[in-house]
């Protein structure tokens, strides 16, 4: 892999890239998984999650990530900083730039910022979800994740359920699944996934074509609690038409398929609550590999600056 500084889409690296931090990301995972808890692989260096979007899961799996390879982690607070005064972004990365920070995390409401910091600082900026543009590290845990489970992503088929329009997941999962050989399918509200001739990947409009289909992986998207009882998104008639219930549980118990979510799940929304302790959920360790993938991509990244300087 060559040195890169930066990981703001998946579409922005090589194959080589991809397939380099996915493949550490088993020796990562090997290190917390087993007696040793941290490494000196950043020993020195400082990471910084700058978060405009509340998210404790990734942003806490970043700072333990951190953690675990020995960096300095320091969580820049939006809700109490200068930002709510009214701070543009290029004055807050200023003033972050002048702490010398090497990785600087970022999550942001609005599409391209992370790409904008990125260009404007010498730290590593790694995109931790931006708008409905692009999430890259929660697209390396799920590749990660279906590698584990089936030994390799190609050849898999996984079908990704619910808001595809506004989902950064669906994205940034479906590009690295299809570069790694899988294929991907697309089910939701009608008017929230976009058409086959916009996106090359197949939509379906119900259960039966799933099965159909004869995926071997269930990935549900989380339903965004504010579009949850608008006209999109009525919350008990998006269960019966697109959650998995009960009825649908069995079903897939007995093709033997996978279930995957990003989290948090909303249940008796996307997911019934038995589907939770179903023997292939997948969430629990999407959720371990998490920081798995995150020890992974710090590691790759080379920072043009040093906490040191």
């Amino acid at each position: 892999m060559n040195p890169r500084k930066d990981l703001i889409t998946i579409d922005a690296l090589s194959d080589e890239d991809i397939r380099t931090i996915l493949d550490s990301t088993s020796a990562m995972k090997d290190i917390f998984t087993k007696s040793v808890k941290k490494v000196p692989a950043l020993k020195g260096k400082s990471v910084l999650t700058l978060f405009y979007e509340p998210s404790t899961r990734t942003r806490s799996s970043f700072e333990v990530a951190a953690n675990r390879l020995s960096a300095d982690v320091t969580t820049f607070t939006v809700s109490t900083s200068s930002v709510v005064k009214g701070e543009s972004v290029h004055d807050t990365i200023d003033t972050l730039m002048s702490m010398k920070m090497d990785y600087i995390i970022v999550r942001h409401k609005n599409s391209g910022i992370p790409a904008v910091i990125a260009r404007h600082c010498k730290a590593s900026v790694i995109n931790a979800g931006d708008g409905s543009h692009a999430h890259p590290s929660q697209a390396f845990l799920d590749a990660f994740t279906i590698r584990e489970k089936y030994g390799d992503v190609a050849g898999r088929r996984v079908v990704i359920i619910g808001d595809i329009l506004h989902s950064r997941v669906a994205r940034s999962t479906s590009t690295i699944l299809r570069r790694l050989g899988a294929e991907v399918a697309y089910m939701g509200p009608s008017p929230l996934v976009p058409p086959t001739a916009h996106t090359g990947i197949p939509r379906f409009t119900n259960w039966n074509q799933i099965f159909d289909w004869k995926p071997d992986i269930i990935y549900l998207l989380r339903v965004q609690n504010e579009r949850i009882d608008t006209p999109f998104f009525p919350a008990a008639d998006y269960h019966q038409a697109f959650g998995v219930t009960e009825e649908r549980l069995r079903r897939i118990d007995d093709l033997n398929l996978s279930i995957m979510h990003p989290g948090p799940v909303n249940r008796g929304v996307e997911i019934c609550d038995d589907a939770m302790e179903y023997r292939n959920c997948l969430i629990n360790n999407q959720v371990e590999n998490g920081i798995a993938a995150r020890m992974s991509i710090l590691y790759h990244l080379t920072p043009q600056t040093q906490s040191h300087d």
